[in-house]
């Protein structure tokens, strides 16, 4: 599936350590011609090169030379002229005379019209640097704009450039040392509309600072809630007292998206795909931000073109599993926090009601295994006797006798009680009150177990004065794949905040890290048993035939539809476009296309069961508390996002 960027709202944006020598004007344009060549021919749209790029950095007194600065001032028409033809916005770095005074600029190009020029603000004048012997700052600056080159072109820090393609996709620029001040000219950009800051750069070596910088770029995005874009001077600059790294990167809302290799004297690039509607949606959530006020006075905005760039791969990471950690080396960490949240909750909760016992349904799956453990480490965190967790399983007429096994054998290796209440008889005489037929395997034939559980959870909990644990998970709510006034009331719910792609990989992290065999084996199983509510009756050799994601669909797309949806609010074209990117190899678009609507139809038409949803952590960024993160009608209607995705399916015929 090819798509135009702009119409899912990226941006293709590179940042290059151009190869280069120190004061060699035409050779550095060459590479960084080159340069360009190279990032074009991978779709770039805009382009980001070093701070004093065309001259190199580290010249010295020769920027006194006025052969130097013209030619530098030539170069950059040069590169201006070669840009045309590539149809690529530039931001490059060059020292230009203006009125007497020397600036160190970032000079902005596009379609090769020069559009404006930035002046350095904060020029470092301590340790290894001195700028301040060569170049005036942004506040010595006595014009709007210049004539240079027989062109007026607007001149300042103020300047704000807006793509005409992509409308939100605003670009404010600083250099180097702006950002490492208390205050960047980048935070005013932000909060003026600046959604994708540039940093040209020339930023040296020296012990910790390789982490040091990184995290000020990541910082720096999060906190503007932008693309951040920086690209550092190479290996090729002066070694008289310093090295240069070349260490350039792309970070979007605190995440860095890509970054180059060290201490390479080849250009080296690194390219990735901005998501400037994800920043747009994410600034509108955030209503700190925009209640922020920029300092220094209105900035000037200025378009400029943008060359649409067609493509059925992104260049960015995607995620199957957005909710699972990405790091290996991180695993026990996470876990362990994701632990500590539920666990603290549901002590908190216990400690407020003056509770000591807790009862939970165990079915020999996921999540009630999840919520025993998490009611074990609670219980443990306020050194309450284990006795205190009545584990009950209830076992109906779609109970396998391997799942029903587990239940029994995993709680009692953990040493809580465990009570086996079979649920069929009480069944029986229900359905004979109601007049319903044992051989109708209905909706009424499911809920009503389903319910009944419940009911001897409840009365359980009112006879011993416990708590009862609720179990249901964060993708079951959002598909409604729960049982309203069954499975889907508790008295406090612990994994509301877990989807099931997260269940399964903390279940997997306690059997590898937490217990030995025979209860690591158990849980091992567990997470291998296919997920089915178990109940509709056996088959003949005693196996299930209701698995839960042959009705709704495989969980990992449905966890990665909700994360996208609700995350970041993405519409269904974008998200079907990310998924047949990322499950290329396990679903068609087809398939896809498929599953999808049904998590658009299933999420809006159960949301009256989120509306009155028992109290429960949140874990992630991810919430659907009516108290909390998400506040939705009932009776809203998927008309306009089924819609969306009819035009997907009507292209597909």
């Amino acid at each position: 599936m090819k798509e135009k960027l702009s119409s899912l709202g990226y941006l293709r944006i590179a940042v290059v350590s151009p190869q280069m020598q120190v004061a060699d004007v035409e050779g550095n344009r060459q590479k960084i011609c080159a340069a360009i060549d190279e990032c074009t021919a991978q779709n770039a749209q805009l382009i980001v090169f070093p701070e004093l790029c065309v001259t190199g950095y580290t010249c010295a007194d020769l920027f006194y030379q006025p052969l130097l600065l013209e030619a530098a001032s030539e170069a950059v028409f040069k590169l201006a002229a070669y840009s045309a033809h590539r149809k690529v916005a530039i931001a490059i770095g060059a020292p230009l005379l203006i009125f007497g005074k020397l600036y160190n600029c970032a000079i902005f190009i596009a379609h090769g019209s020069i559009l404006g020029i930035i002046p350095k603000t904060y020029l470092p004048n301590t340790q290894e640097f001195y700028e301040q012997r060569w170049f005036s700052s942004e506040y010595d600056r006595t014009t709007a704009e210049i004539l240079w080159h027989g062109h007026i072109v607007p001149f300042g820090k103020d300047l704000l450039f807006r793509s005409e393609l992509v409308p939100d996709c605003i670009i404010g620029i600083e250099l180097c040392e702006d950002l490492w001040v208390p205050h960047p000219p980048s935070s005013d950009m932000a909060l003026q509309g600046a959604t994708v800051l540039l940093n040209l750069s020339a930023s040296n070596e020296v012990l910790g600072k390789l982490e040091y910088r990184r995290l000020l770029v990541q910082s720096q995005s999060g906190r503007c809630i932008a693309a951040y874009a920086y690209a550092s001077a190479g290996p090729g600059e002066s070694s008289t007292d310093v090295v240069f790294s070349g260490h350039s990167m792309i970070a979007e809302n605190g995440m860095i998206l890509a970054q180059t290799q060290r201490f390479e004297f080849s250009t080296q690039i690194a390219i990735a795909d901005i998501d400037i509607q994800r920043l747009v949606v994410e600034r509108m959530k955030n209503r700190t931000f925009s209640q922020s006020s920029a300092h220094g006075g209105d900035l000037r905005l200025i378009p400029f073109q943008t060359t649409e760039v067609t493509t059925e791969k992104l260049l960015r990471v995607v995620r199957t599993r957005p909710f699972v950690p990405i790091q290996m080396e991180e695993r026990t960490q996470k876990c362990q926090e994701i632990f500590s949240i539920q666990t603290t909750a549901l002590a908190k909760r216990m400690m407020a009601i003056g509770c000591t016992k807790a009862v939970l349904g165990i079915s020999g799956g996921l999540d009630s295994t999840l919520a025993l453990l998490v009611t074990i480490k609670a219980f443990q965190k306020l050194q309450l006797d284990l006795k205190g967790i009545y584990a009950i399983t209830m076992p109906g007429f779609g109970t396998t006798q391997h799942t029903k096994n587990n239940a029994e054998e995993l709680p009692e290796l953990l040493g809580v009680d465990l009570r086996i209440i079979p649920i069929q008889p009480s069944i029986m005489q229900h359905f004979q009150d109601i007049n319903h037929h044992a051989d109708v395997h209905d909706i009424t034939y499911e809920n009503a177990q389903a319910r009944e559980r419940t009911q001897i959870l409840m009365d359980f909990a009112n006879e011993v004065g416990g708590i009862v644990i609720g179990t249901g998970d964060l993708s079951e709510l959002a598909l409604g794949w729960c049982t309203y006034n069954g499975d889907h009331i508790s008295m406090y719910a612990v994994n509301i905040g877990i989807p099931k792609t997260l269940v399964s990989y903390l279940i997997q992290w306690c059997a590898e890290c937490e217990f030995t065999s025979p209860v690591s084996d158990i849980l091992h199983d567990i997470c291998a048993t296919p997920a089915s509510p178990e109940l509709l009756p056996l088959n003949a050799d005693g196996t299930t035939n209701q698995i839960t994601e042959q009705t709704l669909g495989p969980y990992i797309l449905h966890d990665f539809f909700l994360y996208y949806a609700i995350r970041f609010e993405y519409p269904p074209r974008k998200i079907y476009f990310l998924a047949c990117q990322t499950f290329s190899e396990l679903y068609t678009p087809k398939e896809i296309l498929q599953y999808l609507k049904v998590f658009y139809r299933r999420f809006f038409g159960n949301q009256f069961k989120r509306s009155c949803l028992p109290d429960g952590p949140k874990v992630g960024t991810v919430a659907l508390s009516p108290r909390g993160d998400w506040r939705m009608p009932s009776d809203a209607v998927a008309n306009v996002w089924l819609a969306d995705l009819q035009k997907i399916g009507d292209a597909q015929k």
